[in-house]
This record gives structure tokens, sequence and C-alpha cells, in this order.
């Protein structure tokens, strides 16, 4: 799979020292509060980020998954997330950290902050892998004493690994890497 890669933006290491350096500041902000924060993963994407992120924290936490549709098996947003997946940890009155592989446009962060401020919230803190600011069509919200903590700034290009996938492939990879053209043209993934 590396041969199916531009190049690679952040590598295993780097993402990891990133997620201890974030999990030391989210303890630091959360390791008070009582009772612990819940972490609200939106799946699949941020699977692998939210596994290294609580085992680094220096807390309780509670953890959950929440699931959004707006990409479908393209490399674009539709622009009109739906939940498809609901939480089953009750969160009135608790402090969430909403935990993103990757923050583009800000719909679907903005439709998840929503959601979850409906569920009764006290706080709502993003924790966002990457941030493709440079694409955000809407600005979204925090809740409450919430905070954005962001791991990376991402360029505009279509990343994959450390949970980012095209067409559901190229999750497993250790590190963040830009995907070729040529492995995407068209509707169809082009494997070789």
């Amino acid at each position: 799979m590396d041969s199916h890669m531009e190049r690679v933006l952040w590598t295993q290491d780097q993402i990891s020292l990133r997620v201890s350096e974030l999990a030391s500041e989210i303890t630091s902000d959360f390791k008070a509060a009582t009772p612990p924060p819940v972490f609200v993963a939106v799946a699949t994407g941020a699977f692998l980020f939210v596994a290294d992120l609580v085992r680094k924290v220096e807390m309780p936490a509670f953890v959950d998954f929440v699931r959004s549709d707006s990409y479908g098996s393209g490399t674009a947003s539709s622009g009109a997330p739906a939940v498809s997946l609901d939480l089953k940890v009750d969160v009135r009155g608790r402090h969430v950290i909403l935990v993103e592989d990757i923050v583009d446009t800000g719909n679907t962060l903005s439709c998840l902050i929503g959601h979850l401020k409906s569920k009764g919230a006290s706080s709502i803190s993003v924790c966002a892998f990457l941030d493709k600011s440079v694409r955000r069509k809407v600005h979204f919200q925090l809740v409450g004493d919430g905070k954005f903590y962001r791991g990376f700034e991402c360029p505009d290009y279509f990343v994959v690994g450390y949970g980012m996938d095209y067409a559901e492939l190229y999750r497993n990879l250790p590190y963040i890497g830009v995907l070729k053209q040529e492995y995407y043209t068209g509707s169809d993934l082009i494997l070789k």
C-alpha cells in the first residue's frame, strides 16, 4: 500500500508524539471533572485515534461511538450528514469530548455538536486529529466551556491512514499519506 501514496504527511512517530501531547492537554483540562468526561468517537475514521488517545489520558474516561455519514465511497463530503448510529452512554449533564479523525467543511461536526447538545451535554469539546480549515464552510459552535483540540493542520489533500480511508481501504496504515489520484480515479478504486 505504500506504493499507493504520493507522500507521507505525518509518520507513525510524529502521530504518537502529537497524540501524547493532546492527551496531556485534555488530562490537564478535565482531570477534576466529576463525573469523568465522555469521549465520543466518530465512527469509523476516529477508531484508532480514540484508542490511542484514551490510553494516554491520565484519568477515568467513558468511551462511546456515534456514526454520521456524509462521504460514502467518494473523496468529498455530500454536505448532508445524518446520524446513523447513536450513543449508548447518557451524556445529559456531562462533559463530552467529540473525537474526530478529520474536520474539513464542518458540516458533520456541526451536525454532531447539535445532536449531542440536544441530548443535554453540559459542555462539548472537539478533539480533531486533522483540521483541514481551508475547506471550512460551516463554523461550528462549541457548547459550554468546550475547547477545540487539534492534532495537525491538514493541507487540502485527500489523505488516508490512521483510521481514515478511501472506500473503506487504507485505514490500517500507521501514518497519514496522500493517496495518489490514480488510485481513486472515477468511482471505482483501482488496486494495482
